[in-house]
């Protein structure tokens, strides 16, 4: 029900190696891993076009590795380079990551063909996404790595992300013990539907990603 929904939290376990480009291995080593799904809490009741996701982490040698499975009818995206909109062209799995000790946090997009878009906001008062303009938080250097499966056969797509330490947090030290807000959202776009579904594993009260009183806690 709107308003009576909780973040999420999540205790991230370290995972044992697996074959990254293998989506089978993938998926068996997340299987156990935390887990949390992406809703629309700011309705009453979803969108009927609303289709689910499933996001699990983990983390190993340094890297928080984010694992999720979306449901979707109609998998595309227009986007055919780096840095572009992503969210404005078709379907967009977005990361927002923030350790709790800085100001800065990061949100990062991944689109169905594995383009990505890299953006860093000095703090959670600088919303440049809104603003039109990207240039002042776009890092155009490569900060992470992912990998994506698609299959419209049995209507799912599958994103693997691999995010250092060092690539969100100004703080050197490794992963265990420390403590992170985060969320994860989607656009889900349809052809014939004028607007995307939206949804997020936060409980927002409207349709707002970076408010980050909203966003669960991660626990390494």
């Amino acid at each position: 029900m709107k308003g009576l929904l909780s973040s999420p939290q999540m205790i991230c376990r370290e995972l044992s190696a697996f074959e990254t480009d293998d989506l089978n291995s993938v998926r068996q080593s997340f299987r156990d891993a935390a887990s949390c799904t992406l809703r629309q809490a700011w309705l009453t009741k979803p969108e009927t076009d609303f289709a689910p996701a499933i996001v699990r982490t983990g983390w190993r040698a340094g890297s928080l590795l984010v694992f999720v499975e979306l449901t979707d009818a109609d998998i595309f995206t227009r986007a055919t380079k780096p840095h572009e909109r992503l969210w404005e062209l078709g379907d967009t799995f977005e990361i927002f990551l923030h350790p709790v000790e800085q100001r800065s946090y990061v949100e990062f997009h991944i689109a169905p063909n594995n383009l990505r878009l890299q953006l860093r906001f000095a703090d959670a008062a600088k919303l440049t996404r809104k603003t039109g303009s990207l240039e002042n938080s776009l890092i155009r250097d490569d900060v992470f790595s992912s990998r994506t499966w698609v299959r419209p056969e049995v209507g799912r797509w599958f994103v693997f992300a691999e995010i250092p330490v060092k690539s969100v947090s100004e703080n050197p030290n490794l992963l265990p013990g420390s403590e992170w807000l985060f969320s994860f959202s989607r656009y889900d776009y349809t052809c014939g539907r004028k607007k995307p579904v939206i949804s997020s594993t936060s409980p927002h009260t409207k349709p707002d990603f970076h408010c980050q009183a909203e966003w669960g806690t991660m626990r390494f």
